[in-house]
């Protein structure tokens, strides 16, 4: 099987880590698991290194020596990928908001369906959400509403979190000139990868919020991503 890798960023995820990564490789498909920690003072970084010797060679860590934002601890990751050879990279939350078993799912859509990107999608059929606030639910919900109609994209599902890329999308799309760190970095990532012609495919999921820990939502990450995406549509084609 090609080399699959499952990325996890992580602040202060310690209630979450070991179960989500134990979660990961109970699966059928042999994932590698990469966590990138930006300095969590809870000591998330450490309860991972314990776990690596019981899960050698597929348990890897990056550690980052501050918080810098969602979307740069993605592309640290990556970059990371791809230049360990990993023909498959997936986007998930630490918080079980993202099933793992729906990680299979992903994968497939990519592997044997014929998607150069699948994303886990909330809205493309009906609203898949559980135990978030209704006024929540409807900010998300209309956010992605929002970016399809300012951007053209034809996605219902243009904020979500949960994504399997092939290498190429990556290797094609500059991940030097990724604008945003936070909510709006996967709308841009998505944006990028539509205007490149690339196949995108939404898989349905149920998103469950979190029962540990807290949220890292903030009222600047919607705000960077409002006015993200016009910037993200004025711009055009991506370089």
């Amino acid at each position: 099987m090609p080399k699959a890798l499952v990325i996890i960023p992580t602040y202060n995820e310690k209630e979450n880590i070991e179960n989500i990564i134990k979660a990961v490789f109970d699966l059928p498909i042999a994932f590698d698991v990469l966590i990138v920690d930006d300095n969590s003072p809870d000591g998330t970084a450490k309860i991972v290194e314990c776990l690596q010797d019981q899960f050698k060679d597929r348990l890897f860590i990056e550690k980052r020596p501050g918080k810098n934002g969602l979307g740069t601890a993605y592309i640290h990751g990556f970059k990371w990928a791809l230049a360990k050879d990993y023909e498959y990279i997936i986007e998930m939350d630490a918080d079980f908001s993202h099933n793992p078993k729906d990680l299979t799912r992903l994968y497939d859509a990519c592997a044997n369906q014929g998607a150069d990107m699948s994303i886990g999608s909330r809205y493309s059929q009906g609203v898949n959400v559980v135990n978030w606030p209704m006024k929540r639910v409807l900010l998300s919900y209309f956010a992605s509403k929002y970016v399809r109609f300012i951007t053209g994209i034809p996605l219902h599902d243009t904020t979500a979190g949960f994504v399997c890329y092939k290498r190429k999308v990556l290797e094609t799309i500059n991940l030097n000139k990724i604008k945003f760190v936070g909510y709006a970095f996967q709308i841009e990532m998505k944006f990028k990868a539509w205007k490149h012609g690339f196949n995108i495919k939404e898989v349905s999921v149920i998103f469950t919020d979190r029962t540990l820990g807290k949220s890292k939502m903030s009222g600047n990450i919607v705000t960077e991503a409002i006015f993200g995406v016009i910037k993200l549509r004025l711009k055009g084609l991506p370089k």
